[in-house]
């Protein structure tokens, strides 16, 4: 009898806080589709409104960072540099940085990964050969150092995201 008033208990607390999380996430959606930047952002496969509101939230101007790479850089996800007499040699990311925005972004590139396999655009074709010569582990950080990238120029552009663009 107790045990059941318990579980009981557990799965009405369980169900109240599912409906509070689904709530929040509308009140994100919106609020991810009333500002211009971050819906900007939305277009960029991988980016979600959880991403790009917190990057937006984050980044109050793209122009504070002079380049890609620095962007990049901040969030944590370029190679760390071990530099001796002239060599430099190149290493794991740094995981230096922005932790949630970089968490976000991986986990975007793991859900893009996992959808290309069919698909035979230029992007797709890019990811399923970083796949098969590098394995998936670094095509998803690949992938989510190229979304950062991708972010910073949409943020200083103010430019509309395109699918396969070519200069």
């Amino acid at each position: 009898m107790l045990a059941r008033e318990l579980l009981h208990d557990t799965w009405q607390s369980i169900h109240n806080l599912n409906e509070e999380i689904l709530k929040y996430d509308r009140k994100l959606y919106a609020l991810a589709n009333q500002m211009k930047s971050a819906k900007r952002l939305m277009s960029i496969p991988g980016i979600g409104e959880i991403t790009a509101t917190a990057v937006v939230a984050t980044v109050n101007d793209a122009k504070h960072f002079k380049t890609s790479r620095s962007f990049a850089a901040w969030i944590g996800l370029v190679p760390r540099q071990y530099t001796t007499g002239g060599v430099a040699r190149l290493g794991r990311i740094s995981k230096r940085g922005e932790k949630h925005i970089r968490t976000s972004l991986i986990h975007g590139a793991r859900a893009v990964i996992a959808h290309c396999k069919n698909k035979t655009d230029r992007t797709s074709m890019w990811i399923k050969e970083l796949v098969e010569r590098r394995g998936f582990k670094r095509a998803t950080v690949a992938l989510a150092a190229k979304n950062a990238r991708l972010i910073w120029a949409l943020l200083h552009s103010e430019k509309e995201y395109q699918v396969d663009y070519v200069k």
